[in-house]
C-alpha cells in the first residue's frame, strides 16, 4: 500500500513539473512580443532618420541667382525669396550686378539662373546656347529723376524722353550714368543714340555702380539720372530728387528669367534653377509680386506678366 501511495505521489510530481514547464513556455512566448515591438520601433526610427537625412540634403541645396541690382535694391528679393526656400528647401545665393555682368556670369557658367532686364540681350544669350529658355516675369518703367529746381527744364518736354536727353546735353546739367552695362545703362545708351548724341565732358559722370549707389550719387550732386521706378520709389523718402520725366512708351522695362545651360559645367544646379523658374512664374508668386509696394507706395513696384 505504501508503495502504491509513493507511486501516485511520484506521478503527481511529474504532472506538476510538466504543468510548470508549460507555464514557463507561455511566459517566454509572452516575452517575445515586446522584442518584436522593439524591432518595429527601431525600424521606424531608422526610416525617420533616413527621411531626416534626406530632408537635410534638400535643405542644404542651393542655387546661385545672378540678377540686376534693382530687384535687390528695391527689396523685392528679400520679400519673395523666403517663400521659395520654405517651399523647396533650396537656399538662393543672390549676386546682384548689372544685367550685362549677370549675363556674362551665365556665359561663364558661374550662375544657375538669371533674373535680368534687357530683352534683346537676353534673347541673344539664349540663341547663342548660353541659356535654356527665356520667360517674361514682370515689368515696370524707367523714369528720369533730378533736382526739383530742374536746371535743364525737363518738365517742359512732358513725357517725351528723347527731347529730355537733348535738353540735358544742351544745358550741360550734371547727369550720373550707371556706366556698368546694366539693363538701365543699355536703355540709357539707346536713348542717347536715338537723340543723335554722344554724352561726354565733366557734366557726364559714368559711375560704374548699381542703381541704389547711382541714385545716392545723383542726390548728393543734385544731378539727373535714369532709374527704374521701383528702386527710386523704395529710396524716395530719403531723397531730394523728383520724377521729372515719365510715361513715354519707350521707357517700358521688362524683366525675364533664364536657366543657364547645364552643359556648361557639372556644378550648375539645373534642377534647382527649374524649380526657381516654376515657382517664380506660378500664380502664387505672381500675386506676391503684384502686392509688393502697394501698401507703402500706393502702387506695385513691379507688375507681374508671366505667360
Amino acid at each position: 500500500m505504501k508503495r502504491k501511495v509513493s507511486v501516485w505521489l511520484m506521478v503527481l510530481m511529474v504532472i506538476g513539473l510538466l504543468v510548470g514547464c508549460t507555464g514557463a513556455s507561455g511566459q517566454e512566448a509572452a516575452e517575445v512580443e515586446p522584442s518584436a515591438q522593439v524591432e518595429t520601433t527601431e525600424s521606424v526610427v531608422e526610416e525617420a532618420d533616413a527621411e531626416s537625412s534626406e530632408a537635410t540634403l534638400v535643405a542644404t541645396d542651393s542655387i546661385i541667382l545672378s540678377t540686376t541690382t534693382s530687384t535687390e535694391n528695391s527689396g523685392l528679393l528679400a520679400y519673395i525669396l523666403p517663400d521659395f526656400t520654405e517651399k523647396t528647401g533650396i537656399e538662393v545665393k543672390v549676386v546682384a550686378v548689372g544685367t550685362g555682368k549677370a549675363l556674362q556670369m551665365g556665359m561663364d557658367g558661374e550662375a544657375d539662373v538669371l533674373l535680368v532686364h534687357a530683352k534683346p540681350s537676353e534673347e541673344t544669350f539664349v540663341a547663342d546656347g548660353h541659356g535654356v529658355e527665356r520667360f517674361d516675369v514682370m515689368y515696370n518703367d524707367f523714369v528720369i529723376i533730378g533736382p526739383d529746381a530742374d536746371p535743364a527744364d525737363l518738365r517742359a518736354t512732358g513725357a517725351e524722353i528723347v527731347p529730355s536727353f537733348k535738353k540735358i546735353f544742351e544745358s550741360q546739367a550734371p547727369f550720373v550714368s550707371r556706366g556698368d552695362d546694366s539693363g538701365t545703362h543699355k536703355k540709357e545708351k539707346s536713348l542717347w543714340t536715338a537723340a543723335g548724341l554722344t554724352p561726354e565732358g565733366d557734366s557726364y559722370v559714368s559711375a560704374g555702380k548699381g542703381m541704389g549707389d547711382v541714385i545716392q550719387m545723383a542726390d548728393e550732386m543734385q544731378a539727373y539720372t535714369m532709374s527704374d521706378r521701383a528702386t527710386y520709389l523704395s529710396m524716395s523718402d530719403k531723397l531730394d530728387l523728383e520724377i521729372l520725366v515719365e510715361g513715354d512708351p519707350i521707357l517700358f522695362n521688362q524683366y525675364g528669367v533664364i536657366a543657364v545651360n547645364p552643359d556648361k559645367n557639372e556644378l550648375i544646379n539645373n534642377a534647382g534653377a527649374n524649380a526657381f523658374i516654376e515657382w517664380l512664374l506660378s500664380a502664387e508668386t505672381q500675386e506676391m509680386i503684384s502686392g509688393f509696394g502697394v501698401e507703402e507706395f500706393g502702387q506695385p513696384l513691379f507688375v507681374p506678366n508671366a505667360k
